[in-house]
């Protein structure tokens, strides 16, 4: 029997809760085998028992084809649609409230949560004028929530490292400031030894500054964006692996 399989071409064709999902598996199991077959499943929106009767052959092609699209480097986006509804992103983030910075700061560091900060970077366009628009104002709101969940997965990604680039243009700014400010005002060097405990002739500041360029060389490194690390399964690998368990 032939089987029919919804391929997606594209990371946009992929909803943001598929790759939720996808990572909730991966997380909970070692079994590379299991992971494979689970991600072509969901991403597939096919049937478990479907995936077993494949040819091998073909699903390493849809393993690396995966692969190979989480691989991209997606451009950002700053409007996109779910359905027929236009979101736009925040238009301006030195005016954002502190409610918006703290549902942000609590919800991208983890995919699980992903969809709840994309519910306060992305907002329904209520105006727009060729490429100027205006969003509705905040609102934690648990049916916008779940509504991202259909986000495509490109543009969840690239708002991902937008704002990962941001925090790393925002901490070299500051670092910089710090710098020349020393610089400029030795009193300012004193106390900052003071509070920090260090030695008030200069060295303890340098050591102290050193420390902060290499947390910033740290920081300042893109996350890893090898969002799918799946392999093609191997036949011989699983039939040496039977046989040590036999063993």
């Amino acid at each position: 029997m032939k089987l029919e399989i919804n391929v997606p071409t594209t990371l946009s064709e992929i909803p943001l809760k598929s790759y939720q999902k996808f990572l909730k598996v991966q997380e909970g199991s070692n079994d590379q085998e299991f992971i494979a077959q689970k991600m072509v499943q969901i991403f597939c929106d096919m049937e478990l028992k479907s995936i077993i009767k494949m040819k091998l052959t073909s699903l390493n092609e849809l393993i690396l084809h995966f692969k190979t699209l989480f691989e991209q480097k997606p451009k950002f986006q700053p409007t996109f649609k779910i359905g027929s509804q236009e979101f736009g992103f925040i238009t301006s983030l030195e005016d954002i409230t502190f409610g918006e910075y703290a549902d942000l700061e609590n919800n991208l560091l983890k995919w699980e949560d992903y969809h709840k900060a994309m519910a306060v970077m992305y907002r329904p366009i209520k105006m727009k004028f060729k490429d100027k628009y205006e969003i509705i104002e905040y609102t934690p709101l648990e049916e916008m929530q779940e509504l991202m969940k259909f986000t495509p997965v490109d543009v969840a990604i690239s708002s991902s490292v937008f704002f990962w680039n941001l925090g790393s243009e925002l901490l070299t700014a500051t670092l910089t400031y710090l710098e020349q400010e020393i610089i400029k005002n030795p009193k300012m060097k004193t106390n900052l030894a003071n509070k920090l405990s260090l030695e008030n002739n200069g060295v303890g500041i340098k050591a102290f500054m050193r420390s902060q360029e290499e947390t910033l060389q740290s920081l300042t490194r893109l996350p890893d964006m090898d969002l799918l690390n799946v392999l093609p399964i191997s036949p011989l690998k699983n039939k040496n692996k039977k046989l040590n368990n036999a063993n």
